[in-house]
């Protein structure tokens, strides 16, 4: 089982940088691909970014390439989201997920793969 607690969220203006973390127990967690998803109000949760067991190896939504970074620390059992140049459509709740399957392919993009899911942290980007 592997519990996930994000934090991190917060206000920032339009350019604004912030970085989420998520923190996972349980003792197999290098084990896992980790991904970040995002849900606006009133809109669908879409695919952010997602990384593999190692670390070798990431996904990005085309909407935040170049802007934001995935990272993990498997000593720390933590998976960042470092985002910058933030833009008010980036304002939504921010959840990391967590994959049995360590490495990535094309269902990496979906959130129904995922078997755990944080709480989410809210990100607000104003103008």
């Amino acid at each position: 089982q592997v519990q996930l607690v994000e934090s991190g969220g917060g206000s920032v203006q339009a350019g604004g940088s912030l970085r989420l973390s998520c923190a996972a127990s349980g003792r197999t967690f290098t084990n896992y691909a980790m991904g970040w998803f995002r849900q606006a109000p009133g809109k669908e949760r879409e695919f952010v970014a997602a990384i593999s067991w190692t670390g070798g190896s990431a996904y990005y939504a085309d909407s935040v390439k170049v802007r934001f970074s995935i990272s993990r620390d498997n000593a720390k059992n933590t998976v960042y989201l470092q985002m910058n140049s933030l833009k008010p459509e980036d304002t939504a709740v921010y959840s990391c997920a967590a994959r049995a399957r360590g490495t990535l392919d094309s269902g990496s993009y979906y959130p129904g793969v995922y078997e755990h899911w944080g709480q989410g942290t809210q990100v607000t980007v104003s103008s």
